[in-house]
């Protein structure tokens, strides 16, 4: 008989994720929130309106209880080199993002986060398995699961009937 560990995960809240500092984030702390998880680059052309846009979501959601989880990622284009110190600054400074902005990690490939090869075992059709570019998007549902994956050109705001769907406000 297969132990938890050996079956993988139930849901994201079943991971634990690296911080921007290096310290382990148990994504259980949040349980009943609506997710966005979103692989983030600072050097890409959707950089701007992607971070705009999703900073305007988050600030009109989160007290509903919506929770966006930015992963940068360096894997197309090499359009994230910074160090995770330099992409939090970045972030925080240029675009004032207040939604947490988590370690660099890869989505693809053998070394892909697990929290990413957790995301991508979906049904997603056309998708295929692997992340096209920077500012692919997963809608995850109270239960920790992804209900819903979005192409890297779809604009946050383009999202929010399906947020609010999940967080019970259509």
């Amino acid at each position: 008989m297969a132990t938890e560990s050996e079956k993988g995960p139930a849901s994201v809240f079943d991971l634990t994720v690296k911080d921007a500092k290096g310290n382990n984030v148990d994504l259980s702390m949040y349980k009943g929130k609506i997710l966005l998880i979103v692989n983030v680059a600072s050097k890409c052309g959707m950089t701007n309106s992607n971070y705009t846009e999703l900073n305007q979501l988050y600030e009109k959601y989160k007290d509903q209880g919506l929770e966006i989880l930015a992963f940068p990622c360096n894997q197309f284009g090499e359009e994230e080199p910074g160090s995770n110190e330099q992409i939090v600054d970045f972030v925080c400074s240029r675009f004032k993002s207040e939604f947490p902005v988590f370690g660099k990690i890869e989505v693809n490939g053998d070394n892909a986060a697990p929290l990413y090869k957790f995301l991508k075992l979906g049904k997603w059709g056309i998708f295929g398995d692997d992340i096209q570019w920077n500012f692919a998007k997963f809608l995850v549902d109270k239960n920790g699961q992804a209900v819903d994956r979005y192409y890297p050109t779809t604009s946050p705001v383009t999202i929010e009937r399906d947020v609010r769907k999940l967080l019970g406000l259509s």
